[in-house]
């Protein structure tokens, strides 16, 4: 047997018709950019997550770069976040000019360990930008009750967590602005690039939406120094007709992880974990293992499809050499970096195929 870590095709077969019907009227249509259906899928998503405000973009990492813009992040801040995360998530603090701080992560949630964020806390510190790795919440509860005290703003890159939950509150929505990436393969993925940022306050809302339009109240006049981000209208035509998928494939989700999580029980692996009071959306389901590399091999004979996310850590990538990070700074980052591997999770799994899947592993 066969099982791709991901398999695109078998989504796209499922819910064909409806795609490219919406596609093609918004093809004839002749609105490429912006318009009526990106206004519609705002409408939709931030109904979705129970926000009062969406703004639809270009790319996820555009959606982190305005969200920061419009927080008054730039040359001189620092923004604390995490090291173990996609490289967008710091390259867009960059892009405004601010320095990234790291901090160390919750070696059995892999998500940002609150209690380090207040060492880091400086007089140049502006925000927090809380990473939801893999379908989980962070502890937002914490994460906002520090800045406050300290008066940062917060920004969730919830690029991974569609519809996941915190306390019952939707990720991207517990913040002063949340993110989130629509990239082909995430839990809620356009038919190529995309993006959009959340918020509850009207003001930020009117600052991303004149950020990503050259900032021109009127044709050809424009306010501020600003960026051609728009999102295309075709991807908000796809996202309008996925989006109405996203709770059952969640839920499928959802259900192949617990059965993951009952079966899989081979004492030379630990894997991802459900914190109490999270809504858990398994983008990506985690093992860890001390010998990966072997573990990749091995599923890799058995046409078992693999990932690593992610090897190398920020703090420890080329373009961050400059800020004096070295190996050891965040010994559960790097160990987390060094460990982790992941396996297939999409909602098309077939039965065998979840069942070929426990079987090889445990026999690893």
């Amino acid at each position: 047997m066969k099982v791709p870590y991901f398999d695109l095709k078998r989504q796209y077969k499922l819910i064909k018709p409806q795609l490219e019907s919406r596609v093609i009227k918004t093809l004839r249509s002749t609105q490429y950019s912006l318009g009526k259906e990106v206004e519609v899928f705002e409408d939709n998503f931030s109904s979705f997550l129970d926000a009062k405000y969406c703004t639809g973009v270009n790319t996820g990492t555009s959606a982190l770069h305005l969200a920061l813009l419009a927080l008054g992040i730039g040359h001189g801040d620092e923004v604390i976040t995490v090291s173990m995360t996609f490289i967008a998530t710091v390259m867009s603090i960059s892009y405004t000019g601010a320095t990234p701080v790291f901090v160390d992560i919750d070696n059995k949630t892999q998500l940002i360990n609150c209690k380090h964020i207040i060492d880091k806390i400086s007089s140049k510190t502006k925000a927090i930008v809380v990473v939801h790795l893999y379908g989980q919440c962070a502890e937002m509860k914490q994460i906002n009750k520090i800045a406050k005290k300290h008066n940062l703003s917060v920004i969730e890159d919830s690029s991974q967590a569609h519809g996941a939950k915190y306390h019952n509150r939707h990720a991207g929505t517990m913040s002063d602005i949340g993110t989130f990436s629509f990239y082909p393969g995430k839990n809620l993925g356009a038919t190529g690039e995309g993006g959009a940022i959340i918020t509850n306050n009207k003001k930020l809302d009117q600052k991303v939406k004149e950020l990503r339009n050259w900032s021109q109240p009127k044709r050809y006049f424009h306010n501020d120094i600003s960026y051609n981000y728009r999102m295309d209208t075709i991807q908000a035509a796809a996202l309008n007709v996925k989006l109405k998928y996203l709770n059952e494939w969640t839920l499928k989700r959802r259900r192949i992880a617990s059965e993951y999580q009952c079966r899989l029980k081979n004492g030379k692996l630990e894997f991802s974990y459900e914190k109490p009071n999270n809504f858990h959306v398994y983008h990506i389901f985690s093992l860890f293992c001390e010998n990966r590399l072997s573990l990749q091999k091995y599923l890799n004979k058995n046409k078992i499809g693999t990932n690593f996310h992610y090897p190398v850590p920020a703090h420890l990538q080329k373009p961050y050499i400059n800020l004096g990070y070295k190996k050891g700074d965040f010994p559960i980052t790097e160990t987390i970096a060094n460990s982790q591997i992941s396996i297939p999770i999409f909602p098309e799994m077939k039965k065998n195929e979840i069942d070929y899947v426990i079987k090889i592993i445990n026999n690893f």
